[in-house]
């Protein structure tokens, strides 16, 4: 079984547009007036409108399915502190950096933040993921065949 290794890390940056918060309105129903009502965000506490915070930890759950430990993982337990708001236009990066590997199991702990353009960091905490070793399998053995065939239709 392929285990991921203790201080491995990795990082996925993205931009945060209004589009987010409309797309996440539409999954889950969210219509707090903080992401929404312009004059109502600005007389609140943050100021302006802010994203759910669905949408930056949304970036978490990227990286732990693409990158570290990558396809057929799965969050078990998450623990974060969102500590900043988020705005539309701000660029965000998560960052995982592997604290513990079950040898029994695969099953990693990872300590996990998301920070925005300036430093600051937005969301902190752990999350402990299984890998479904037959999806990491199929996954491991696919990368090659996937991309080249990524080309031919592009």
């Amino acid at each position: 079984m392929d285990s991921t290794e203790l201080g491995a890390s990795a990082r996925r940056t993205r931009t945060v547009t209004e589009r987010d918060i409309a797309l996440f309105t539409e999954i889950t129903g969210d219509r707090n007036p903080i992401h929404y009502d312009s004059e109502l965000a600005a007389a609140s506490r943050f100021g302006s409108i802010v994203v759910q915070g669905g949408v930056t930890s949304g970036l978490m759950n990227a990286l732990v399915a693409e990158q570290l430990p990558g396809p057929g993982s799965v969050f078990l337990e998450v623990a974060w502190r969102f500590l900043a708001p988020v705005r539309p236009g701000d660029v965000i990066t998560a960052e995982a950096l592997v604290t513990s590997v079950r040898s029994d199991k695969p099953v990693t702990t990872l300590a996990t933040r998301v920070v925005n353009q300036a430093g600051t960091t937005v969301l902190d905490g752990t999350a402990v993921v299984w890998r479904d070793p037959v999806v990491a399998a199929a996954s491991n053995g696919a990368q090659h065949h996937h991309s080249s065939r990524d080309l031919r239709h592009h």
